[in-house]
């Protein structure tokens, strides 16, 4: 760490200090408070299905924004530039392409897991797969992200205390409000926490753009080239090919069939809140440009020589924030990490209890699944807990696990696809496709990440491995063809409910008409990348 960042004075005034206590506190009291009002599964789980859409929305803003995203987007931004941005404003596009396919057979269907959507398709190991691969990530490779960024800015603060001992206490924190509160206490916190992230990602802006002189004076000493969204397909942080393969189909895996993000849609009240919640979060991500990614850009200006991409966001808040409002920046900053961590270890526990434990004991009560469910969800704490201390001494292996995604998602993206839009799809060719397919990611993994055979961009991974699959999966369904069941028949697309929507459509306001709300969120979604082409 060079002279400019040891001169920031990283430490927490007593009047910040409370705010993160009264903050701690207060979450904890919700989801104590929450619990009281439910008694089983679907409760527990999905909320009672009554969620509203700004509920819904927010949620799955906080939940994606992690402290992860934070620091990284900061940190890209300063280092390589804003095409960090793509993965945020692409992630409109999909939830659009979700809300329109997607969502309304998922909610008619009344499913409380995404894997189990593949079984009523497809079969049982189709499920058992994609439900083992969702709780590996998200524990794994999503939580451990969470936990190490968390800690890192910890670090700062009490320079004294393990990383493994502060981001083990932000676990627990967590914890305990996902135990006692369910869904509900997560999404309830997560309004509340997404709210506190945009108002201190806006405060941080401010700041960052005045000291900086004003956005003249920022383009003045910033290259074209980092200010720019689209870049040449040799780019190394996001060619534009990879933006349009690659971070469209991890952007469609994260955002349709990842449990933690889907869940809270499932606890939708219908379908219409259901598309408004996710069409609100794909607005709420083109703020992120302006909010949390070009402060990075500013840095470059106010801190040019720090020397480590990680350390841009922690800098800005140390070195910019007066006493008071570092406190609830720094309890946003807290707020997006345990919305990662309570998102995470919920989504694990519904796929555990209702993928595996009620198939194994049916005769379980509603009540009795969700007494599981707390259950799995303190086992999933205390291993993230435990997991906590090694996350720093295998930062290259984290790296490594952040592009396991590239290479284990496209048998699954495969299914949900081709599966979704072709009747023609079997049992069959869906297991051939995960046998395949996930020997060629296998494969590919070993050639391009640790013998280093190739040098392929992982961005490229994923749609080579894609089309292999689906490749895979229409080749094997035409070789044994099978007649589609009536429940495997509820899973694909109909044009001709399609077209009753439309008609049903036509009596709705055009407020509420969620087709005009997508093209104009689309229209938005245009208008800020061409501002940055």
């Amino acid at each position: 760490m060079n002279e400019e960042v040891m001169s920031v004075d990283f430490g927490l005034h007593p009047i910040d200090a409370i705010i993160l206590v009264v903050y701690f506190v207060f979450t904890i009291g919700l989801g104590l408070y929450l619990s009281r009002r439910h008694d089983t599964a679907e409760d527990y789980f999905l909320a009672g299905r009554k969620m509203v859409w700004p509920l819904i929305g927010l949620s799955l803003f906080a939940s994606n924004i992690s402290s992860t995203t934070l620091i990284g987007l900061a940190g890209d931004a300063y280092s390589t530039g804003i095409a960090v941005f793509n993965y945020e404003w692409m992630a409109a596009v999909i939830l659009v392409f979700f809300a329109i396919f997607y969502l309304p057979t998922i909610l008619r269907s009344r499913i409380y897991t995404m894997p189990e959507m593949l079984e009523r398709r497809f079969n049982r190991t189709a499920r058992t797969y994609f439900s083992g691969l969702t709780i590996f990530l998200n524990i794994v490779v999503d939580t451990a992200g969470s936990l190490y960024a968390g800690g890192l800015v910890m670090k700062l603060i009490f320079p004294e205390m393990p990383m493994s001992v502060t981001i083990s206490i932000l676990a627990v924190i967590a914890g305990i409000y996902t135990i006692a509160g369910g869904l509900a206490a997560v999404i309830y916190t997560d309004t509340i926490q997404a709210l506190l992230l945009i108002f201190g990602s806006i405060l941080i802006s401010i700041f960052a753009l005045d000291r900086a002189g004003g956005w003249e004076n920022v383009v003045s000493q910033v290259s074209a080239h980092q200010l720019s969204l689209i870049r040449p397909i040799g780019d190394s942080s996001v060619p534009w090919l990879g933006l349009v393969t690659g971070v469209a189909l991890l952007g469609f895996y994260f955002w349709c069939t990842n449990q933690f993000m889907v869940q809270r849609v499932l606890s939708a009240k219908d379908i219409n809140h259901g598309r408004w919640g996710a069409l609100f979060a794909g607005l709420l991500k083109l703020p992120v440009l302006f909010i949390m990614v070009l402060p990075g850009t500013m840095a470059i200006v106010l801190f040019p020589e720090l020397e480590r991409a990680d350390m841009v966001y922690p800098t800005l808040l140390f070195e910019l924030l007066p006493v008071g409002i570092l406190g609830l920046v720094l309890a946003g900053f807290v707020a997006a990490l345990m919305s990662q961590i309570d998102s995470t270890l919920n989504s694990a526990s519904t796929l555990v209890t209702m993928d595996f434990v009620r198939q194994r004991f049916p005769s379980l009560n509603q009540h009795q699944l969700m007494r599981v469910g707390q259950l799995v969800t303190f086992i999933f704490m205390v291993l993230a807990v435990l997991w906590a201390p090694q996350i720093e001494n295998f930062g290259s292996l984290f790296q490594y696990l952040q592009k396991v995604l590239s290479y284990a998602v496209p048998p699954v993206l495969a299914l949900f696809l081709i599966g979704f839009f072709w009747r023609g799809a079997t049992s069959k060719g869906a297991m051939t496709t995960l046998v395949l397919g996930t020997a060629g990611g296998v494969t590919l993994f070993l050639a391009n990440e640790v013998l280093g055979w190739t040098n392929l961009h992982f961005l490229y991974i994923a749609p080579i491995l894609f089309v292999f699959c689906s490749m895979v999966l229409v080749a094997s369904s035409l070789i044994s063809p099978a007649k589609i069941s009536e429940e495997a028949r509820q899973f694909v697309w109909s044009r001709k409910d399609f077209d009753a929507e439309t008609e049903a459509l036509r009596s709705e306001p055009l407020w509420r008409n969620y087709r005009v709300l997508s093209v104009l969120l689309l229209i938005t979604t245009a208008l800020v990348v061409g501002s940055f082409w």
